[in-house]
């Protein structure tokens, strides 16, 4: 494997970079990633040969646009010879699904699955029926956003946990991602609840 994804705190992940970092027996190179121009500027760096092994740290990869976060997806699809990725973030939820796929997921402590409404878990299993009628009790911009973000803990959680098909709960992660930045950008509410319950899987 050579892309690490390390979920904790700030303090909790630089401890553990650190620690995975020297099992590995690599150099670090420290490099910030938010934007799509940082992409371009990393896809240079790691086009250079590397004589010894080399891991390039990238903090808070829950916090890039999705726009940089897709161009970043080469690298962890390509890698490099001698080149290790160690990506941090604060929450699983907020990082792409794509680059979660790529990589070993490490939960340092204190991180688990946390589900503020345990009938958000119920909602996968419901029938399209099921889901619309759940959906259409919700108004509020910022319970709707809570809901979806539960729905991603719940999915993130089932790609790394569960047997079920990784391709489908990848490409739920998707819609669910998607709905939620709509929800962000002020996109209607019930619209945008209705369309996600229409395609998800």
């Amino acid at each position: 494997m050579h892309a690490f994804l390390i979920i904790g705190n700030s303090e909790e992940r630089i401890a553990y970079s650190k620690k995975l970092v020297a099992k590995l027996k690599v150099k670090t190179l420290e490099f910030p990633l938010s934007k799509i121009a940082d992409t371009r500027e990393l896809g240079k760096v790691t086009k250079l040969s590397f004589n010894t092994p080399t891991a390039i740290l990238i903090n808070s990869i829950d916090e890039i646009t999705e726009e940089a976060g897709n161009a970043f997806l080469k690298n962890l699809e390509e890698p490099q010879e001698n080149i290790f990725y160690i990506l941090t973030a604060n929450s699983l939820a907020a990082v792409l699904p794509t680059i979660v796929s790529r990589c070993q997921i490490i939960k340092v402590k204190g991180q688990r699955l946390k589900v503020k409404n345990e009938n958000t878990e119920k909602f996968l299993e419901l029938t399209t029926g099921g889901k619309l009628a759940v959906v259409d009790k919700i108004k509020d911009r910022g319970e709707a956003k809570e809901f979806i973000q539960n729905l991603i803990e719940i999915s993130h959680f089932n790609l790394l946990n569960s047997d079920k098909n990784k391709i489908i709960t990848v490409m739920d992660l998707e819609i669910l991602i998607k709905t939620l930045n709509n929800l962000k950008s002020n996109g209607n509410v019930g619209l945008q609840l209705a369309c996600l319950t229409i395609n998800l899987n």
